[in-house]
C-alpha cells in the first residue's frame, strides 16, 4: 500500500477504531550502554561534532551546554541529533558515536538511532534489575552521581526500559551494543549477569533474541592497559547469545591504562558497525516515509485498518480438517490470544502467532499454557465426531483442548514424548456430539510447548454400525452371501432363502464358529450383522 494510501486509511481507521501509527521500519534504534569507554574518554575534535543527516540519539540526561563546540541541548526522552558526548554533558567520544556514523553510511535510506546509558567505572550490576539497589546503595558519591543523571534514584536499568518503550514508539530496536568489564569482568558471573541484563531488557520490550544481536567490545590491549586479559571473558560472551559479534580492540591506541584515545574511539565504533551489519536484516521499506531527523515523530507510519473478524480464507467445513494456521482474520485478543508479541516462526501470516514450515506445510509453534486461537466452522450433518490431531513435541506435557462457542468437547490432547519438533504424530482427542449448524472453535493451549499441524473431525463410524444392526432387524435374507468380518476378510459363504434375521446369524456362526460383526454381501444388497453366542 502506498503512502496516500496509508494516510486515508489511518484516517478511517482513526475515525472509527481509534487506531494509531506504527513505528518507523526505516528507523533502526540500537541500546548502547555499559561503563567509562561506552560513556566515551575521547577527545572531541570539530569534525566529531558536525551531525550525519541519519544519526540521532534519544537522551538519556538533561544538558542545557555541553562539552566541545556543538550548541545542540538534550533534554530526557527527547530526540536530537547524535554528536558527542552523548552520555554525559561533559564527557568525551565515545565507541557509539562512529558506531551510528558507520551504520548510517552502510545502510542507505536507514536512519539510526542511539539510546546511551553509560556510567564510567560501574560494575554490570548497575544495570541488573535484581542487584542495582544493593550495588548503588554503597557506590561512591562520584558513581551515584552519575547514576543519577538518568534515573533520580540511580535505577538506571528502569530508566533504559523507559527509554527504550518511547524509542519503540517511532522506530524499532535493532541490536544491542555493550562496553563494560575493566570493573568486574573476571568475576564468576560476569557472563551470566551481563546476558541476563540483557535478556530482562528485551522482555520488557516485548522482543526476542533472536531478531536483537548483541555485540561486546573488547577492552584496551596497549603493553600498560590494565584489563587485556579480561577479553578472553567477553569473547566468552558467545555462549550465552543467540546472536552475538565482537569488536576487537587489537592495535587501538590509550590515553591512559583504561580508555582508548581519540583515533582508537573511531576505529572501535566502526569494528561496532561491521559485525552489528553481519548480524541484523538490512531490508528497507520502501513504502515508509523518512525519518523526520528535527522531530521522528513526524515520521511514523499510518496503521492500516484492523481487520474485520472472521475466517481466514473460508469458513472451515465439518467433518474435515482445521489446519491451525488458518485461524480467523480480526487480531490479538479477537481472533487469537498470543504470550509472546514477537512472531518466532516468521511465516505465512504477520501476527504475532509463532507459525513456521512443518514437512510440506504450516505449522503453529513456541506455544505457551493460557494462548488460543478461533477458526469459523460450519458442522455439515448432526452426530458423534471423532478428534484427532497432528502434533510435536520433545517434552511429553505439551496439550491443548477444544470448544465449540464456550464448550468444551472431547479430551485433552497431549503430545507423547517425539524426538524433535519436526517429527509428527496424529493423535486421538476423544469424541464429540455435534449438532448441526455453524459455530467458533477454539482451540486453548493448557500446557507448554506443543506444535499443532492440524485437528480433525471425522464422522464416527460406530454409530453407523449400531444403525445399520438396528434397521436390520425385520430384515429377510434370500440368495447367496458372502461373508466378510470386519477387516475386509472373506469368510466363505451361505445360503439363505426367506430367512429372518436369526437364521442368518446361525449360519454365520455356523461358519464362522466365531462372534462379532460380520458383512453379508450379495447381488442385491449389503448387510451388517452383530453375532453372539
Amino acid at each position: 500500500m502506498n503512502i496516500c494510501a496509508k494516510i486515508a486509511a489511518l484516517s478511517i481507521a482513526t475515525l472509527f477504531s481509534g487506531a494509531i501509527a506504527a513505528p518507523n521500519p526505516n528507523f533502526h534504534i540500537y541500546l548502547a550502554y555499559g561503563q567509562s569507554n561506552m560513556a566515551g574518554a575521547g577527545g572531541i575534535e570539530n569534525g566529531d561534532q558536525v551531525p550525519h543527516d541519519r544519526f540521532l540519539m534519544i537522551s538519556g540526561v538533561d544538558c542545557s551546554s555541553r562539552k566541545g563546540n556543538t550548541d545542540i541541548k538534550l533534554s530526557k526522552g527527547k530526540w536530537a541529533k547524535a554528536v558527542p558526548p552523548m552520555f554525559h554533558c561533559y564527557e568525551g567520544l565515545s565507541v557509539a558515536d562512529y558506531f551510528g556514523r558507520n551504520m548510517a553510511d552502510s545502510l542507505p535510506g536507514i536512519t539510526i538511532g542511539i539510546i546511551p546509558v553509560a556510567v564510567g567505572g560501574t560494575s554490570i550490576k548497575l544495570f541488573d534489575k535484581d542487584q542495582w539497589q544493593s550495588y548503588y546503595s554503597t557506590a561512591a558519591d562520584w558513581l551515584q552521581s552519575w547514576a543519577r543523571d538518568y534515573d533520580p534514584n540511580g535505577n538506571d536499568y528502569a530508566a533504559i526500559i523507559a527509554l527504550g518503550k518511547k524509542a519503540m514508539e517511532v522506530g524499532v530496536i535493532k541490536g544491542v551494543i555493550f562496553h563494560q568489564g575493566e570493573s568486574d569482568g573476571a568475576d564468576q558471573n560476569w557472563q551470566k549477569t551481563v546476558h541476563k541484563t540483557y535478556a530482562d531488557m528485551l522482555n520488557e520490550w516485548g522482543l526476542a533474541e533472536e531478531d536483537v544481536p548483541f555485540v561486546a567490545g573488547e577492552m584496551l590491549q596497549t603493553s600498560n592497559a590494565c584489563c587485556a586479559s579480561k577479553n578472553n571473558g567477553v569473547r566468552g560472551l558467545k555462549d550465552y547469545f543467540k546472536k552475538f559479534g565482537v569488536a576487537s580492540s587489537q592495535g587501538l591506541g590509550g590515553i591512559d591504562v583504561y580508555h582508548f584515545d581519540h583515533n582508537g574511539y573511531v576505529t572501535l565504533g566502526k569494528r561496532y558497525a561491521e559485525q552489528m551489519l553481519k548480524l541484523i536484516d538490512r531490508t528497507v521499506d520502501p513504502n515508509a516515509p523518512p525519518v523526520d531527523v528535527e522531530d521522528p515523530n513526524n515520521s511514523t507510519v499510518p496503521d492500516e485498518p484492523p481487520e474485520e473478524y472472521g475466517p481466514y480464507v473460508n469458513v472451515i467445513q465439518i467433518p474435515g480438517t482445521v489446519e491451525a494456521e488458518n485461524y480467523n482474520k480480526g487480531g490479538s485478543n479477537k481472533a487469537y490470544l498470543d504470550n509472546d508479541k514477537t512472531n518466532q516462526g516468521a511465516q505465512y501470516r504477520g501476527d504475532q502467532v509463532d507459525i513456521y514450515m512443518a514437512g510440506m506445510g504450516m505449522a503453529i509453534g513456541y506455544t505457551q499454557a493460557g494462548e488460543w486461537l478461533k477458526y469459523s466452522v460450519s458442522v455439515s450433518e448432526a452426530g458423534d465426531y471423532d478428534i484427532s490431531a497432528n502434533v510435536s513435541g520433545t517434552n511429553g506435557t505439551g496439550s491443548f483442548v477444544l470448544y465449540i462457542d464456550d464448550t468444551r468437547i472431547g479430551d485433552e490432547i497431549v503430545t507423547p514424548v517425539g524426538p524433535d519438533y519436526d517429527t509428527y504424530v496424529e493423535v486421538k482427542g476423544g469424541k464429540a456430539s455435534l449438532t448441526a449448524g455453524t459455530y467458533e472453535l477454539k482451540l486453548e493451549i493448557t500446557s507448554d510447548w506443543v506444535n499443532i499441524d492440524w485437528v480433525k473431525f471425522t464422522k464416527s463410524t460406530t454409530n453407523k454400525i449400531a444403525s445399520n444392526l438396528s434397521s436390520n432387524l425385520n430384515q429377510q435374507f434370500n440368495g447367496k452371501y458372502t461373508v466378510y468380518d470386519l477387516c475386509g476378510t472373506q469368510i466363505g459363504f451361505i445360503q439363505l432363502d426367506k430367512a429372518n434375521l436369526h437364521i442368518a446369524k446361525q449360519k454365520i456362526l455356523g461358519l464362522t464358529q466365531e462372534t462379532g460383526v460380520f458383512l453379508l454381501k450379495s447381488s442385491q444388497q449389503n448387510i451388517l450383522v452383530n453375532v453372539q453366542k
